[in-house]
């Protein structure tokens, strides 16, 4: 399985049935596949004027997700990317080309974001004790957040996607695609959907959402953005959106407090350190939700100034829930203000 310990994705309330106004005789058939993947679930709404073979439609479902899992999981000791990070050598080693482009285009992500996001951040993550070692409460020690950061770094990792093949240029590098490779998921359904000739649809995985065409009544599909502070399970904002993928990433579900400072699963992999900064979530809605994934995850590192001028240098569409006071304030990147707009 691949999990995200440490990077949580909070978008509630997905409103997959009955979201807009009562039926009005507009309403199409809409039909709903879900399962267990990735130490989360999927969820499909398909909306169509015909029926279909759901189930093997689910089977070819799976095999996209299986093989996603396979090749990226962290979790399971037969995958591919598994295989790579238990080995020391530092020699070109031969991957899928999936695996390879993932791995590339995650690199090209870290670049753009100037690494505030990287896929080699494990061993940062792990100490602070949102990894597979546990929970701690307190602070780690400088010198081990030093030794951690020692072994992180995009720079000490290489694709060459011709071959396929990557390589690490630190035998202890340890790369985890889980800011990623949910998103990835939802789009690998997305091309099964799309292959099938279905043209309305919502594809969620953990909170990443891949849609197309619109709702079963016949307008674009809704979703909620959750509050970020208690009590949870509020909604803050609904947005409607057609042909877009969404993705939030927040620091307010997995954190530790110590000496009366709160310390979220968020770490910067430039300070080695969790953030620290007044942002709760940020919201990114793109083509690709492997690429949103990524970005709200570097937003969200970057925080509320400096995040929210790479938004509107790069044309990325966000939305920022800042904590203010008692309160909450919202700030929208000026792409995410027009995608708004009706």
């Amino acid at each position: 399985m691949i999990s995200t310990p440490r990077r949580l994705i909070f978008l509630i309330s997905v409103v997959l049935l009955h979201a807009l106004a009562a039926c009005d005789g507009r309403r199409l058939d809409e039909y709903h596949l879900s399962g267990p993947t990735m130490g989360t679930n999927f969820n499909v709404a398909l909306v169509t004027a015909s029926a279909f073979d759901q189930q093997t439609l689910q089977a070819q479902i799976y095999a996209a997700l299986e093989k996603v899992d396979r090749q990226m999981s962290t979790y399971r000791s037969d995958s591919e990317l598994a295989k790579f990070n238990h080995s020391s050598v530092t020699d070109w080693v031969p991957v899928s080309p999936a695996l390879c482009k993932a791995v590339d285009h995650a690199l090209e992500l870290g670049a753009l974001t100037a690494g505030a996001f990287d896929i080699t951040v494990g061993p940062l993550v792990n100490l602070w004790g949102f990894g597979p070692d546990g929970p701690r409460n307190e602070p780690p020690a400088a010198a081990d957040i030093a030794a951690a950061q020692s072994k992180t770094g995009r720079d000490k990792l290489q694709t060459d996607c011709e071959r396929p093949a990557i390589r690490k240029r630190h035998a202890d590098v340890h790369v985890d695609l889980s800011g990623y490779a949910k998103g990835l998921a939802a789009d690998q359904i997305a091309a099964v959907l799309d292959d099938r000739g279905m043209l309305n649809y919502l594809v969620e995985i953990g909170g990443d959402l891949r849609v197309r065409g619109h709702n079963a009544s016949q307008a674009k599909w809704r979703v909620a953005i959750e509050k970020p502070d208690p009590p949870h399970d509020v909604v803050e904002k609904i947005i409607h959106v057609s042909d877009l993928s969404v993705a939030t990433s927040g620091d307010y579900r997995n954190f530790f407090e110590f000496g009366g400072e709160r310390f979220s699963h968020t770490i910067d992999p430039r300070s080695g350190r969790p953030v620290a900064h007044t942002l709760a979530s940020v919201t990114v809605l793109g083509h690709y939700a492997a690429t949103a994934d990524a970005m709200a995850t570097a937003l969200m590192v970057l925080g509320p100034d400096a995040g929210i001028k790479f938004a509107a240098r790069e044309g990325i569409a966000a939305y920022f829930l800042l904590r203010s006071g008692d309160g909450i304030t919202e700030q929208m990147s000026p792409h995410f203000r027009l995608l708004m707009d009706p």
